[in-house]
């Protein structure tokens, strides 16, 4: 019967669904780096990462259960070698980020131009806080400015037919391009030894309990966790750009982020 079927097929699927958010919703480096992209790089950067995070999960579920796991076992100083790559790679980035929140830098940075298409509105008094002047060099207000008129003015009326271009939103932190958080954000999944060891001996261990036609159907339900966990952070993060248009914030959430980068870096090098 076509529906008994439907069940035999749904049951492994949700299983699978269930597994795989269980073992990925968890504060790590891969997700904290995807929400720092959301709250503050393009969508264009942030679909990026989330294909990244996405396909890379796919391959490495599709290679446990197709048996890649047992040579990740049989060969455990390429772990090592990763693990302690990963351990550098993360206690650096951990450091730059202390860094950022103690000593957060005058730098103004640009955001990139679909930043701005977003839908996401920056609350009122926000321009101040990311780096817009509200103040001449002569101490006075912009709007309290005198109006120059002639051919060499930039704050006269502006001729007929013609509009001010606004000035493009700019951040007080750093907005990586395209190139560094796809780069970034492979090193944050490939070089930490434990996602071989959660996705392809384990998730692929279980995947093939499941018996030869089930653990195909349990396989389509761990991927589509990442899907749509990764995607729903990566999207749904960019709700919060409104509170991290105060530094504060930044340094708030650098400071997270430097404990949970060192934390993991110190716990790969030890070998916990």
């Amino acid at each position: 019967m076509p529906s008994v079927e439907i069940v035999t097929a749904l049951l492994p699927l949700l299983a699978g669904l269930g597994t795989g958010l269980a073992l990925i919703v968890a504060i790590g480096v891969q997700n904290t780096y995807l929400l720092r992209l959301a709250v503050s790089a393009s969508v264009r950067v942030v679909t990026a990462a989330v294909v990244v995070c996405a396909v890379s999960d796919a391959v490495l579920i599709v290679g446990g259960v197709l048996g890649v796991g047992v040579v990740v076992e049989r060969f455990p100083a390429a772990l090592v070698v990763v693990r302690f790559v990963g351990a550098a790679f993360l206690v650096v980035y951990g450091v730059l980020a202390a860094r950022r929140a103690l000593r957060p830098s005058g730098d103004v940075m640009r955001v990139e131009e679909d930043a701005a298409d977003d839908g996401v509105v920056v609350p009122a008094g926000a321009a101040s806080a990311v780096g817009a002047p509200t103040h001449a060099t002569d101490g006075r207000s912009v709007a309290e400015r005198p109006t120059v008129s002639g051919p060499d003015s930039t704050d006269g009326p502006e001729p007929a037919g013609r509009t001010r271009a606004v000035p493009p939103v700019r951040s007080a932190v750093p907005v990586p391009s395209l190139r560094t958080a796809v780069l970034t954000m492979l090193v944050f999944t490939w070089a930490n030894p434990h996602v071989y060891l959660d996705t392809l001996v384990f998730l692929g261990s279980v995947a093939n309990q499941q018996g030869p036609e089930d653990r195909w159907w349990w396989t389509v339900g761990a991927v589509a966790a990442s899907c749509v966990w990764f995607g729903a952070l990566g999207y749904g993060g960019r709700l919060l750009r409104p509170l991290f248009a105060r530094p504060t914030t930044w340094r708030v959430f650098d400071g997270l982020v430097a404990v949970v980068m060192l934390g993991f870096g110190v716990a790969l090098a030890v070998g916990a």
